[in-house]
C-alpha cells in the first residue's frame, strides 16, 4: 500500500483544511506557506494549464476548471469535507500554494509578505499588482493608525503607497486621516479585503465567488429567453429538467366580448396600472372600462362630447385622467373617477389630430392639421408651438421617458425625434409609408407599422437603430395598430385586416400565434401592462374581445388557478 501511495502525484496527497477564516488551505503551516517559491507556483500552473482534458459532449471547457469551480461551490456552501475530498481525489487544488499563502498572509496581517507574494504568482499584469498592492497597503495604513502607530502609518503612506502612483486623490485623502480621529470607521475586516482582491486578481488564480451558481443562473436565463411562449412569472425553477413553457401561457381564448359600441372601434388602450381600459369608435363615444379583481371587464363611464369619430387616446401618467382626440376636431381631458370632461383643447380654424402627456403629467401635446405641434398646460393655455413639417394628418405622438424628445411622424416615411430643449432633430427613415407606431413601456423602443405589411422594431435609446422585422399580418386600406406586451414585454401583437390578431416573440421575430374570433378587420390591440395574460382587441365588427388563458388551465400540481391572475411556470410545458 505504501508503495502505491508514494507513486501518486504530490497534489493527490494534499489534504485541504479549513481554519476559522473559512479560507481553503493545504496541510502546510502558515510559515511553510509563506516560503512557497515562484518555482512552486509555476510548477502548479504548468501542471494545471497543461491538463487539456475536456468534459461535456461539446468539449468546450477543461476538466481542471470544472473541478475547481465545483470545489469553490462546495466551499461557498460550507461543505468543507466534501471540498477537501474532491481536491484530494482529483489531484486538482482549488488554489495554488502561492495563492493559499497570500490569503493566509492577508488574514494574519503580514502585509509586506503579501505584497511580495503578489509578484510570485507569475501571471499577474504589473498594473494589477500595483492596484492590489495599493488596497493591501491601505489596509496596513489604517490598521497602523488604529493601533496608534501614527509615524509608522505616515511612513507607509510616503514610502510604500505614494510611490505606486495609483490614485493620487486617494493618497491625499489618506494623508488627511493622519490628523483625524475617524479612521476607525474606515477600517474594514480583512475578510472584506480578500473579497476585493478576489475581484481584482485573474480568475485563473482565484475562482470568483459562487461562480457555479452564476453559471447555472445564466443557463436558466438563456432557457427563458429561448422559450418562445415564456409569459409567466417564474418561481423556483427546477434544475432537473429544461425550462419550457407551453402555448397555453399566451392569452389565446376569448373570455369576454364587449358589444357596447355602435360603430367600428378604432382605438383602445389599457391604463398604466392595468385597472382600466379605454376605447374609442366611429360612434363618437369613448368608453372607460374597469378591470375587476376576477378579471371581468365592465363599463365604468360612457364619455359623450366629441362631434366626430374619436381616433386617439392617451392616459395620464397616474391614470387619473384621459385625453381623447376626435378626427381633426378637439382634444378633451376627462376625469377617470367621475367621467367629467375637465378641459377642451382646441385651436381656432384648425383641427387637432393626436395627443400625448409629458411624463410628469403637467403638460399636454397635440398634433395640429397645419402640421405643427402644440404644448398646452392643464388649464388649456398654449405654452409653445413648433411650426413646420412636424406631423402629418394621420399620426401618432409620443415622448421619451425623460421628457426631452418628442416623437412624431413628420413625413409619410419618416419619424422625427425632436429635442424639446435643444431643438435637435433625429430621424428614422423607412422605405415604406408609415401607418402608426407604438412605444415600449420604458420608451426606449419604437414599433413602426408600415404599408408593406411589416412591423419594424427600432431602438431609440441614443442613435436610432433597426433591431427586428415582423411579418405576417395583413393591411391594405386601414390604419392597423400594434403593441408591446406580455411578461417583460417579450411579445409583439398586432391587429390585421384579415380579422385576426398576430403575436410574435419579440427577440426571435417568430410568429408564435394567431387569434381568430373577430368578423371584421382588427384595428387595434392593447396588452395589459400588469397582467401578461390579458390582451384586448378592437375591430370593425364593433366589438372588443378580451383574450386570456384557457379557463380549464391547470397548474403543475393539478390545481385550477385564475385565468387572469398571476401565473407561474416551472419548467413544464
Amino acid at each position: 500500500m505504501g508503495g502505491v501511495e508514494d507513486d501518486e502525484p504530490p497534489s493527490k496527497r494534499v489534504k485541504a483544511t479549513f481554519g476559522e477564516s473559512g479560507v481553503v488551505s493545504n496541510s502546510l503551516s502558515v510559515r511553510e506557506q509563506g516560503s512557497c517559491s515562484l518555482s512552486d507556483s509555476m510548477a502548479w500552473l504548468l501542471e494545471s494549464q497543461g491538463d487539456d482534458e475536456v468534459v461535456g459532449s461539446k468539449g468546450v471547457f477543461k476538466k481542471v476548471e470544472f473541478v475547481r469551480i465545483i470545489a469553490e461551490a462546495l466551499h461557498s456552501l460550507g461543505y468543507s469535507k466534501a471540498e477537501a475530498s474532491l481536491q484530494e481525489e482529483s489531484g486538482i487544488p482549488l488554489h495554488s500554494p502561492v495563492v493559499n499563502s497570500l490569503m493566509h498572509q492577508i488574514l494574519d496581517g503580514q502585509w509586506d509578505k503579501s505584497v511580495s507574494m503578489l509578484h510570485e504568482t507569475g501571471q499577474i499584469d504589473e498594473t494589477i499588482i500595483k492596484l492590489a498592492s495599493f488596497i493591501i497597503l491601505e489596509q496596513k495604513f489604517f490598521e497602523l493608525l488604529d493601533g496608534g502607530k501614527v509615524m509608522d502609518a505616515l511612513k507607509t503612506l510616503r514610502t510604500e503607497i505614494a510611490p505606486l502612483c495609483i490614485n493620487d486623490n486617494r493618497v491625499q485623502e489618506l494623508s488627511s486621516f493622519i490628523l483625524s480621529s475617524s479612521q476607525e470607521s474606515r477600517l474594514k475586516p480583512r475578510r472584506k479585503l480578500l473579497e476585493e482582491l478576489h475581484k481584482l486578481l485573474p480568475a485563473t488564480l482565484m475562482i470568483p465567488g459562487k461562480r457555479l451558481v452564476h453559471l447555472v443562473e445564466q443557463a436558466l436565463d438563456s432557457q427563458k429567453v429561448a422559450c418562445a411562449f415564456h409569459n409567466s412569472s417564474v418561481g423556483k425553477m427546477s434544475l432537473l429538467t429544461d425550462h419550457q413553457c407551453g402555448r397555453d401561457h399566451i392569452p389565446s381564448q376569448t373570455l369576454q366580448i364587449l358589444r357596447d359600441h355602435s360603430d367600428e372601434i378604432w382605438f383602445l388602450q389599457f391604463s398604466h396600472s392595468g385597472k382600466y381600459l379605454a376605447s374609442s369608435s366611429g360612434d363618437c363615444l369613448v368608453f372607460i372600462w374597469e378591470v375587476n379583481v376576477d378579471g371581468q371587464v365592465s363599463v365604468k363611464h360612457r364619455l359623450f362630447g366629441h362631434q366626430k369619430p374619436v381616433s386617439f387616446i392617451s392616459w395620464s401618467p397616474n391614470d387619473d385622467q384621459l385625453l381623447t382626440c376626435g378626427v381633426e376636431e378637439a382634444v378633451r381631458q376627462w376625469d377617470t373617477a367621475s367621467g367629467e370632461c375637465l378641459k377642451i383643447y382646441e385651436k381656432t380654424g384648425l383641427g387637432l389630430i393626436s395627443c400625448a402627456w409629458t411624463p410628469d403629467g403637467k403638460n399636454v401635446f397635440s398634433g395640429v392639421t397645419d402640421k405643427s405641434i402644440i404644448m398646452w398646460d392643464l388649464e388649456g393655455k398654449e405654452v409653445e408651438c413648433w411650426k413646420g413639417q412636424r406631423t402629418i394628418r394621420i399620426a401618432d405622438l409620443g415622448i421619451t421617458m425623460d421628457g426631452k424628445e418628442l416623437i412624431t411622424v413628420c413625413k409619410d416615411n419618416m419619424i422625427l425625434l425632436f429635442g424639446l430643449d435643444t431643438n435637435s432633430e433625429k430621424f428614422i427613415r423607412e422605405d415604406q409609408i408609415i401607418t402608426s407606431f407604438a412605444l415600449s413601456e420604458d420608451r426606449k423602443s419604437l414599433l413602426v407599422s408600415l404599408l408593406n405589411q411589416e412591423l419594424h422594431l427600432w431602438n431609440i435609446d441614443g442613435c436610432p437603430e433597426l433591431v427586428k422585422k415582423y411579418k405576417g399580418y395583413k393591411r391594405s386600406r386601414f390604419v392597423v395598430r400594434s403593441c408591446f406586451g406580455g411578461l417583460k414585454q417579450a411579445f409583439i401583437a398586432s391587429g390585421s385586416e384579415d380579422s385576426q390578431v398576430y403575436i410574435w416573440h419579440r427577440d426571435s421575430g417568430e410568429l408564435v400565434m394567431t387569434l381568430s374570433g373577430h368578423s371584421g378587420a382588427v384595428n387595434c390591440v392593447s396588452w395589459n401592462p400588469v397582467n401578461p395574460h390579458m390582451l384586448a382587441s378592437a375591430s370593425d365588427d364593433r366589438t372588443i374581445r378580451i383574450w386570456g388563458l384557457n379557463q380549464v388551465n391547470m397548474d403543475y400540481n393539478g390545481k385550477k388557478h385564475s385565468s387572469n391572475g398571476v401565473h407561474y411556470c416551472n419548467g413544464g410545458s
